[in-house]
């Protein structure tokens, strides 16, 4: 059985990308900061017939949380095949370039990019045990400097700079690392789940939280002809189109 693990997985978005992994038939690691959150989260996906899921304490802004995690899943198994990184945190609705702290900056960085870096590594090793793994970074639209830098779109007047900013980040992170694994079997890319009705945006959005699982899930079940080192936000620029970096 092929296994995965996927951070934030205790509600929202996280938690119907473990259930549509546990539907494809893997075993589904649910990554959660707080574990009796997640311990609830595997206990809805039971009462709903799926039973190969387990949760992990993992708070991705601590290596100890991260270590620990990585050592209570290798117990278990000795490969990896699917990583999704999905935990992720705003900063906050009102944001200013002008007036916001580099220690503001800091504290949405920790969770969007470090985060997402030492979960990766941490787990690299499984995952290369893994015949066909796959990464998927979940990014937004958001992070598209392409789309930004048009300044007369009024579409684009909401702008929250310290969570663009770290999710850029991390779409370059996501280009790194797919160029570091492009000589092997891996696919990694950055997926944008479309404005989602959840906690994250205060049940606001044009989608729903099935929509925004699906085109994760999509690119974690890539066959081996599947792109990698690709940016995919499916809800502004249609598959099989890329979204601008």
């Amino acid at each position: 059985m092929k296994s995965a693990l996927v951070t934030g997985a205790n509600k929202g978005i996280g938690l119907e990308v473990a259930k549509l992994l546990a539907q494809h038939g893997f075993f589904v690691y649910l990554g959660s900061r707080n574990l009796d959150n997640g311990e609830a989260a595997v206990r809805q996906l039971n009462a709903s017939g799926l039973a190969n899921l387990k949760a992990v304490q993992l708070d991705v802004t601590s290596a100890a949380s991260i270590q620990a995690a990585r050592a209570a899943i290798g117990a278990k198994t000795p490969v990896l095949d699917v990583l999704v990184n999905n935990a992720g945190i705003s900063g906050g609705m009102e944001q200013s370039a002008l007036r916001d702290t580099p220690e503001q900056y800091r504290v949405v960085f920790e969770t969007n990019l470090f985060g997402v870096v030492g979960v990766t590594q941490a787990f690299s090793d499984l995952l290369h045990q893994s015949p066909q793994p796959r990464i998927v970074n979940v990014s937004t639209a958001m992070a598209s400097l392409t789309l930004y830098a048009d300044f007369d779109n009024e579409q684009l007047a909401h702008r929250y700079p310290i969570y663009q900013a770290s999710k850029t980040a991390l779409n370059m992170y996501t280009l790194n690392l797919a160029h570091a694994l492009r000589h092997t079997a891996f696919k990694v890319n950055a997926v944008c789940p479309g404005y989602t009705q959840t906690d994250f945006t205060g049940h606001q959005g044009t989608s729903t939280v099935a929509q925004a699982g699906q085109r994760i899930v999509k690119y974690a079940l890539l066959g081996p002809d599947g792109p990698t080192g690709q940016y995919f936000s499916e809800e502004y620029f249609p598959a099989p189109a890329t979204c601008p970096w």
